[in-house]
């Protein structure tokens, strides 16, 4: 695994809108954090773009590849980090020029849409923060979620120990992490971007899907032989999901039928499961790391993620 280097003060770090369209005032508060920590925010041509074309994008499918190729390739731009998902990064990954950022490889920090730009990152061996992005959201980002993604900006990386949960199945495992948002791993699978899941733990998180449609995506891993291969399964937020009209959960972070779903379908296998770890789209959202070694311990009482070089 190729590991950027530490993002140190006066550097800068890209800022591009690789999907849905923002507004100015939805990256004020984040980028003034940025600058408090001593470093540059540089903004893409496209950060404040609108291209309405069925979705409202932050540019055209060009204009979003041009910001992205920017940032990964520029020498002057020491990490990139996402304004937001939404959808459109399916569009970018196969247009993307790896030439520089593969020898010279710098964090990329995002979630939701961006778990596909991650993929491909990871395809060539670079580690990502699978993090909140610059976006702050309806639900609020907890000051840990950004803490911690400075902390690893800066070389140290959180370790974690959460609360017990009935639905996890205690075990220990390490491999390399991978996954991000479920509809877009799902999307991405038998394609040249979907992620190897071999002896790899997994990470899924999810907002916004009908019951019957998170259960067709784990079906779909199922029949595709992911839980097979995978020798972990680390399960993040799942909020706003089923019918918010008949859901007393629909704005919980962990929607406790979602994971219900979830351990239905993996209850025949045998590795380690964790549920309620806090990242997703929820308020307090703990940064991850895609491609880095883990160490997964679930314990009867707590678990612990321990990441490491």
């Amino acid at each position: 695994m190729k590991f950027p280097k530490n993002v140190r003060k006066g550097d800068k770090i890209a800022v591009v809108s690789p999907a849905g369209a923002v507004e100015e005032s939805q990256l004020a508060s984040t980028l003034s954090l940025i600058e408090s920590h001593g470093y540059q925010p540089v903004l893409g041509n496209h950060v404040y773009g609108k291209y309405d074309h069925g979705f409202v994008y932050s540019g055209t499918e060009q204009q979003r590849i041009a910001d992205l190729n920017w940032a990964l390739n520029d020498p002057e731009i020491a990490a990139v980090w996402a304004s937001r998902g939404g959808y459109g990064c399916q569009h970018l990954v196969q247009h993307l020029d790896w030439s520089f950022v593969s020898k010279n490889p710098k964090w990329y920090i995002g979630y939701s849409d961006n778990t596909v730009i991650q993929s491909g990152l990871l395809k060539n061996d670079i580690p990502s923060i699978h993090g909140q992005t610059i976006k702050t959201s309806s639900f609020g980002v907890s000051e840990e979620s950004y803490q911690h993604i400075f902390d690893i900006l800066k070389g140290n990386i959180p370790q974690y120990t959460i609360q017990n949960h009935p639905y996890n199945r205690v075990g220990e495992t390490e491999g390399i992490l991978v996954g991000g948002n479920l509809a877009l791993i799902y999307a991405l699978l038998g394609t040249e971007n979907s992620f190897d899941f071999q002896d790899k733990i997994l990470f899924i998180e999810e907002i916004g899907e009908q019951y019957y449609a998170l259960d067709r995506m784990l079906m779909s891993l199922e029949m595709g032989g992911v839980f097979n291969k995978i020798k972990g399964l680390v399960v993040g937020g799942m909020t706003n999901m089923g019918k918010e009209a008949d859901n007393q959960h629909y704005t919980e972070s962990f929607d406790p039928f979602a994971n219900q779903l979830i351990m239905e379908r993996v209850q025949s296998y045998h590795f380690p499961v964790v549920f309620q770890f806090p990242n997703g789209h929820i308020e307090h959202n703990l940064p991850l790391i895609i491609g880095m070694k883990m160490r997964l311990i679930v314990g009867s009482k707590e678990s612990s993620i321990q990441m490491e070089r």
